[in-house]
């Protein structure tokens, strides 16, 4: 187990299950934003949690929901992304708080949860585009994504599920499941071109979303200009 004594002042293992909690609620979310995992809202406000269940994804995840081959304490997902998030929040870098991170060993597999602080006032950008957005927004969105590229911050699946918008149109990024800090190479537009797929696809499940080439653009746009003027990160 590890936890973060500033946010959370202490942990047991029941809280790692929605019985250990007196408030739970299931995340939700259209156009299959909620995820393949099981996660919850649980706590009180003024302070909330996230807490997420790992659970694969594809056709291994018909076979096998939960279980992850053991082969180290440093190669466990939850602590990977909690270690993550500490340093990516330390950066300053719009993410949410860890809190806490779990595992439990069944043999030669373990299952992982790992809890973070909830944002408040944030919507996916799957929902944002609800409404039609102008240039200056997508830019935005481009310059939020060049800001975690310019500290080196590879994001294995960034779709427009996991950039989530606050109500002052900044940009925080979720599940960093598998993520790391890399150098600067290919991954950059590889990443790019992950949430463009995305972004086609969610507009291909719902006519209404206002997403368009010339949006994506705009998202290029900001993009690059922030590259141009970021200062070499250390």
């Amino acid at each position: 187990m590890l936890y973060d004594r500033a946010v959370i002042n202490q942990i047991s293992e029941a809280q790692f299950t929605e019985a250990g909690w007196r408030h739970a609620e299931p995340v939700s979310g259209a156009l299959r934003s909620s995820g393949r995992g099981n996660t919850l809202f649980v706590g009180n406000v003024p302070r909330q949690f996230v807490l997420r269940h790992y659970c694969r994804g594809g056709m291994i995840g018909k076979l096998v929901r939960n279980l992850y081959v053991y082969a180290g304490e440093d190669r466990v997902r939850s602590f990977a992304e909690w270690r993550l998030l500490k340093k990516l929040a330390d950066f300053g870098l719009p993410v949410p708080r860890p809190a806490a991170a779990y595992y439990r060993r069944r043999g030669l597999f373990y299952t992982a949860d790992l809890i973070t602080v909830r944002l408040p006032l944030v919507e996916p950008l799957s929902a944002a585009i609800r409404e039609r957005r102008d240039a200056d927004f997508w830019r935005a969105i481009g310059s939020g994504i060049q800001r975690f590229h310019d500290h080196g911050v590879y994001h294995a699946d960034m779709n427009a599920y996991n950039l989530q918008i606050a109500e002052d149109q900044r940009l925080w990024m979720l599940d960093f499941d598998k993520g790391r800090l890399r150098p600067p190479g290919t991954w950059q537009q590889e990443t790019l071109r992950r949430l463009h797929r995305s972004l086609r696809k969610i507009r291909s499940l719902d006519g209404s979303l206002h997403f368009a080439e010339s949006d994506w653009q705009h998202l290029l746009e900001g993009y690059f200009d922030a590259s141009k003027s970021a200062p070499r990160s250390a």
